[in-house]
């Protein structure tokens, strides 16, 4: 057993992950790879993203199951390039697909939001996100039984804070978009659901948050600390699986020790 699943539960399955360099990415795409799956994991713009988090460590026998892939999603055609590397690898059938990559790009006060950092967020939160899945829905609905897992966030629903309206708003895009695609894609038998994180000690908070900042939320979340990449991952694999939420299609599952509870 790996974190609770079965090692073979994802046994045959291919598995996209994207943004699995580091961070959440990372460790979902390791606990994929322990529980059986061939996982094709777009690592960031290099390689290099994934030599610490995602590649330190992984057994011969995972590594062996795992294809990396390079891609800059933040540029406007990023989504549709990886796409077709993507199905270079996979062929015509996609089991799970994990929209994970996303960024801040920094925080920006509101009324300083330039057309530059305004176009950064889309490109990469919204419109790669939203084109990678259109090419790949294809190969996935090939299935007859795939699942469609995306990264939102706790910033959209309690709207983030100070300089983050850009990264809040696009996240809510995502657990709208996540609803929406979940009813129109139920007749396919797809099934697309959400996990979103609170406050995960990963880089993306070691970039844009003080210590501080970091502190005095840990103070007050319920359970009395930030969370990791590997709280999170387990969440993924739930919602991927049709054995463990074959009847869970449309949700939006947070996963922040209490930080938010709706």
């Amino acid at each position: 057993m790996t974190n609770g699943f079965d090692q073979a539960l994802f046994a045959g399955q291919t598995v996209v992950v994207t943004g699995a360099g580091r961070g959440i990415g990372a460790a979902v795409a390791r606990t994929f790879l322990a529980t059986g799956a061939a996982v094709v994991a777009h690592v960031g713009r290099t390689v290099e993203h994934a030599e610490n988090d995602l590649l330190a460590g992984l057994p011969d026998a995972h590594r062996a199951r795992l294809t990396a892939l390079v891609g800059d999603l933040a540029q406007p055609d990023g989504g549709e390039t990886l796409a077709r590397a993507i199905l270079a690898e996979t062929g015509d059938r996609i089991d799970v697909l994990v929209n994970n990559a996303g960024t801040m790009g920094g925080r920006v006060a509101a009324g300083e939001v330039t057309q530059a950092q305004y176009d950064q967020v889309v490109d990469l939160n919204v419109r790669s996100v939203v084109t990678l899945t259109t090419a790949l829905l294809p190969a996935l609905k090939a299935t007859g039984g795939a699942s469609i897992v995306n990264t939102s966030s706790i910033s959209a629903t309690i709207g983030g804070s100070a300089g983050s309206s850009l990264y809040s708003a696009s996240k809510a895009f995502i657990s709208t978009w996540t609803r929406a695609l979940a009813r129109e894609l139920a007749p396919d038998h797809i099934r697309v659901n959400a996990v979103s994180p609170g406050t995960i000690m990963t880089d993306f908070h070691r970039r844009y948050s003080t210590q501080e900042k970091l502190d005095a939320t840990a103070a007050s979340i319920p359970l009395k600390r930030l969370g990791t990449a590997e709280d999170c991952a387990p969440a993924y694999l739930f919602l991927a699986s049709p054995i463990l939420s074959g009847y869970v299609t449309g949700q939006v599952i947070e996963v922040n020790g209490g930080q938010f509870m709706g």
